[in-house]
């Protein structure tokens, strides 16, 4: 057995360990109000609640303008490797993999690993809280939503979501020691 086989067979058995935790999510999202809810927050975790409150920085001052740069650049590295590790890995969505996973919103790509709202999440964060602590109370609890949202709707494995946070992390623990 080569070792693309071995790899695809790893997978394979890690996605299975993970299907019970992805229909559990999925169950939680099964009144309509709370799949609406979870639908929401995933497409403002797309882009619109980051673009706001990299506006609202910008404007700010000059800390506020100093987060901004780092966000910027930390969003533009995490894309890039987001991208490559979504390439290479050609891990296939849950809903995709396994029938008894439904897909509730529509995915912006074909793969799941790793979590791109969830590295952006993560990433945008921690670096907007070394700036101001005093969104805590707004970013810890909408970036831990986007995150679960990812697997509530079914495009994502929990270490897809785990692995975005921890990449969205260490993107921007470089940033902000650079």
């Amino acid at each position: 057995m080569d070792s693309t086989a071995r790899t695809q067979g790893l997978v394979r058995r890690i996605d299975r360990l993970e299907l019970g935790l992805c229909l559990a999510a999925g169950r939680i999202a099964g009144p309509p109000a709370v799949l609406s809810c979870f639908r929401v927050i995933s497409r403002l975790g797309n882009g619109v609640f980051w673009y706001v409150l990299i506006g609202i920085l910008a404007m700010s001052g000059p800390d506020g303008r100093a987060a901004v740069i780092r966000m910027a650049a930390t969003g533009l590295v995490g894309l890039a490797i987001y991208r490559f590790l979504k390439k290479g890995f050609s891990r296939e969505r849950p809903y995709v993999a396994w029938a008894g996973v439904r897909c509730a919103d529509r995915p912006l790509d074909r793969y799941s690993f790793p979590s791109g709202h969830t590295l952006h999440a993560v990433a945008f964060s921690t670096v907007a809280l070394a700036y101001v602590p005093a969104l805590a109370p707004l970013l810890i609890p909408f970036s831990a939503l986007v995150a679960l949202s990812r697997v509530v709707l079914g495009l994502h494995y929990p270490s897809d979501v785990a692995a975005g946070a921890l990449i969205g992390a260490i993107l921007a623990s470089g940033a902000l020691a650079f």
